[in-house]
Order: structure tokens, then sequence, then C-alpha cells
């Protein structure tokens, strides 16, 4: 191996491990965060044993059993619930490429020291939803109280999959108004959840195996 090589090497493992380390100083307040949010109904006890199953198998099918990764799992993508939790976390600004590194290892952080209850505590908490009623939505809960004036508990299953549907692409699933597009994506979970299809691979993430 190269100096140069070598050298490059090294820089990769020195950014994934001040990652780690971010996470490992980061997660006491973290902990004690999501603690305060369960505690306030506002974590995955809230939701309804059926909310919570649609969710983790639309956005992670493997949260339980993966350690903060998940490159195999067909629908998972390349972005786990604790990777998207660790990209508002960790970053002002992410930008997909070398930063990759650190959230990976700031992820593989908080399965080290949270608890999967808390880490979904804090991924409800902090998921991004489009324009609400009264201005940008952050949060699961939040956006059910805005847009349906009760909690998600309370939801018809038709809501909370529109809300669900949402947290691929925030930006371009309006939650007010029309949308085909997330009609669409509704339909895709529905027959998901059916059982009626499966994703085509990991990276499926809009559920094209289910169009």
């Amino acid at each position: 191996m190269s100096i140069a090589l070598l050298a490059g090497f090294l820089a990769i493992l020195a950014y994934a491990a001040i990652g780690y380390i971010d996470a490992m100083r980061d997660a006491p307040s973290l902990k004690a965060r999501a603690n305060r949010l369960i505690d306030q109904r506002r974590g995955p006890d809230a939701l309804t044993p059926a909310e919570l199953r649609q969710l983790i198998r639309v956005e992670d099918p493997n949260f339980w059993h993966h350690h903060g990764v998940d490159n195999e799992t067909p629908g998972a993508g390349v972005t786990t619930i604790t990777q998207s939790l660790s990209k508002k976390l960790a970053f002002d600004h992410f930008k997909p490429g070398f930063k990759k590194i650190r959230q990976t290892a700031y992820a593989k952080g908080l399965e080290a020291r949270l608890s999967k209850r808390q880490i979904l505590a804090l991924f409800l908490d902090s998921a991004q939803l489009n324009l609400g009623p009264k201005g940008w939505m952050q949060g699961m809960f939040a956006a059910s109280e805005q847009l349906y004036g009760k909690p998600p508990a309370a939801l018809t299953k038709p809501q909370w999959l529109r809300l669900v549907a949402a947290l691929v692409a925030p930006a371009d699933f309006h939650l007010i108004g029309p949308n085909p597009r997330l009609d669409e994506r509704v339909r895709r979970i529905e027959r998901l959840l059916a059982g009626r299809c499966q994703p085509q691979g990991n990276r499926d993430v809009m559920l094209d195996g289910c169009a």
C-alpha cells in the first residue's frame, strides 16, 4: 500500500472515529431527551401496535435487528432510521458523500448507547413533513395534531399512512390538498403491507416493486 493510500485510509478511519466519539458524548443528553418524549406520550409506545409495525415496515424493515446500518434488506435504502436520525443530530447541513462516513459512525454510536425505543422516540420527534397549517412540520405527533387535530393513535389508517408515505421525500410530498403522487405512494404502501408485493432490492425506497 502506498503512503498516499495509507494516509487516505487513516483519514477515513479518523473521520469515522470522530462520529462515533461524538455520539458517545451526546448519548446522555439524547437519552434524557428521548425519555422525556416517552414520558410525554410522544414516543413509539404512544402509537398503536399496527401503526408502529407499518412505520417500521416502510421506513426500516430490519430496524429491530440491525446495529445502525442495513445495506441488504429490500426497501431499506441506504439510510436506516438510526442513520436518518444521525443526519439530523450530527450535522447542521448534511450532504451525501464523505459525510456519510461520519453519519454511519454516529449511528453506530447511537445504537451502542441508546435503546431502540429511545432511538424511535427521537426519530418520531425530528421527522420532517412538508408544510402544514402552521408552517413546516417537524415530528409525527406535531404533524398529526396540525393536520388532523388528534394524536397518531387516534388517526384512521389512511391518515396515518399518508404521514408515513411523506417521510421518504418530505419536500416532494405535500400533505395539504390533492397530491396524486402521494396517493400513489400510499397505494404502494398498502400493497406492501398486505403482502401483495416486494421492493425491488435494497434501494427501492419508492416501492417501484409495488407499482
